[in-house]
Order: structure tokens, then sequence, then C-alpha cells
């Protein structure tokens, strides 16, 4: 009787371990079911093309489909809601980029902290933002264009997808920074802008790299300075800031992929395996260099990375938006 006992209460005390941490009832068996990555942009954008190009070849790895669901509004600030209030089980993930996980948090009324309330995977793929402008402008090179906004001080029109976006902040740190002045005139989306820029209705953007490749490679438009300090790959005739005389000046279009705090670290760490497969697979790492691309090194594609990453970006850009006093619109 006491052998049953004794094993009646080992088992009550097995059970109730695991029926109060579900996670670890379910962890070794993870995933068991599909995995879904919010994606806080519309369908057809970089941030999707990637979360779409790295689901495929993460569901050999992980042995279940990846769901792609579009979160869009608010800036992004609704997707990532979702993210955070999703159960931290590993079957919701996260991906963003400095849009959202950066912009989205100084400037909309969120109840969440983003660097609390997700818990990194992994640093994913950066473009720089680079100067682009309408073929009819005088200036040839950044340097010179630099000198012709400085002579012609707000007189030139630069485009922005919306307040507190990468490409808006981008402008106000390029003024800021070079000492000129231009308006700033806002756009739906980043297609209506280039059209505009092509047609020669507006002078200039700063604009997510990859989004202008076709047309500076095809001479529709002008490239004067990538926002970087190294030349990116895909235009390496372009300069960086640095070198048309504006040292320091760097902006990147990086994304990151996380999950709701609380999930298990062997779920985050079979995710962070998934990803690394996937960036060393030729096939996926080809598919994204030739969309301009730049994958992180292998030590950089994991949680630590992207935590201190994330939040030098934060350091650096808040203070930026919120002393412009960058509103939602």
């Amino acid at each position: 009787m006491r052998r049953l006992a004794a094993a009646a209460a080992f088992a009550a005390l097995f059970i109730g371990l695991f029926v109060g941490r579900p996670e670890i009832a379910c962890a070794d068996q993870y995933p068991s079911r599909p995995i879904t990555i919010i994606v806080p942009f519309p369908a057809g954008g970089p941030t999707d093309t990637l979360a779409r190009i790295l689901g495929e070849r993460m569901r050999q790895t992980l042995g279940q489909p990846i769901v792609i669901e579009n979160v869009t509004g608010a800036g992004a600030s609704i997707g990532v809601t979702r993210a955070i209030e999703s159960a931290p089980d590993g079957y919701t993930l996260s991906i963003g980029n400095w849009t959202s996980h950066v912009g989205a948090g100084a400037m909309y009324p969120v109840a969440w902290d983003v660097l609390k309330d997700l818990a990194p995977v992994s640093r994913l793929t950066a473009t720089p933002l680079i100067i682009v402008g309408k073929n009819a402008l005088p200036a040839r090179t950044g340097a010179e264009l630099i000198a012709w906004l400085k002579a012609n001080p707000g007189k030139a029109s630069a485009a922005t997808v919306g307040a507190g976006s990468a490409a808006h902040v981008c402008e106000l740190y390029f003024e800021h920074e070079t000492g000129t002045s231009f308006q700033v005139v806002p756009y739906r989306g980043g297609t209506p802008a280039m059209q505009d820029i092509i047609a020669g209705h507006i002078d200039l953007m700063c604009a997510e790299a990859s989004q202008t490749l076709a047309f500076v490679r095809a001479g529709q438009m002008k490239a004067f300075a990538v926002m970087s300090k190294e030349r990116w790959p895909a235009l390496p005739n372009v300069p960086t800031t640095d070198e048309i005389g504006a040292p320091g000046m760097y902006i990147s279009f990086w994304h990151g992929l996380w999950v709701p705090k609380g999930t298990p670290q062997d779920v985050i760490a079979k995710l962070e395996r998934a990803v690394q497969e996937a960036f060393a697979d030729p096939a996926v790492r080809k598919r994204l260099t030739d969309l301009g691309a730049v994958i992180p090194p292998k030590d950089q594609q994991n949680p630590v990375a992207l935590a201190a990453f994330h939040k030098a970006e934060i350091a650096k850009w808040w203070p930026i938006i919120k002393g412009a006093n960058i509103k939602s619109n």
C-alpha cells in the first residue's frame, strides 16, 4: 500500500508540474502544428517577401508549414500588438523592421514596450537607405547635391511614406547633419513616390535601397549616396555618406525575428537554428542577394545579437523622432 501511495503521489506531482507548465509538456514535441509569422505590412513588400522566402526554407527544418499573416495598420503597430498578445508557445512569430519595431513605439500610443514584451530570435537581412533623386536635378554627385540644397534652402521636395517611417526620419536626419532644408511630401506608399521621382514631379527620396535598385540600374533616377559605412554590393559605384562629406550618417532598413515574451528558450533555440539553416542554404542566399539584401554573419543570427542591436537602434532614433515631435497621422 505504501508503494502504491508513493507512486500515486509521484504521479500527481508529475502531472501537476506539467499541467502548471504547459510549455514544458510540449517543448520537446515543438513544433507539432503550423507556425504563423505575423507581417505588420501589406503583402508584396520587402518584409513580406523576406518572410515568405525564410518561411519556405524554415519549414524544412521545423517540419511544419509556416503561414504568413499580414496584419497592417497604424504604422505597423497593430501587427506588433497582435504578436505581443499571442500565446508564448512558439507558434506565433513577429517579423519586422525599423518602422515596426523602432519607429512605431516612439510615435503611437501603444501599451507595450517592444524591448520587454518580445523575445529576440535572430537578426535577419538589411539593406541601407539610399538618397535618390530625379534625373533633372542639376547635382550629379552627393557632394554636389548637398551644395545645391544649401544654395536653394526650402525649394527642393522630398517624398516620405508616412510620418515616422524610416524614409521620413532619414530625411530629417539628412537635413540636420548636412545643414540643408527641403519640403517633405507624404505619400501613401513607396511605389507612387518612385513613380513621381521617375516622372520628375518630386526631387528626392531617402528610400529603402532594394526598392530603387531596378530604377537606378535602368537610369530612371539618380543615386547620390547610401546611408551606410560600407558601399552597397548591389550598387557598388554609389558612394557612402562618409564619402560625400556627411560622415557617420547611417540608417539601414534592417529586419529581425521575435516571439512573445515568455516563450521557452529551447523553442527559441529551434527557431534560431531554422533561421541559420535557411541563411546557409545557397538557393535562399541567392534569392535574397538578388533582391539587394545583405545577410548578417552567422555570429549575428542569434537572440543576443538582435537584442543588443535593437536596443542600440531605439537609443539612437527615439530622441530624434521625439525631438522632431513626429506624431502618427
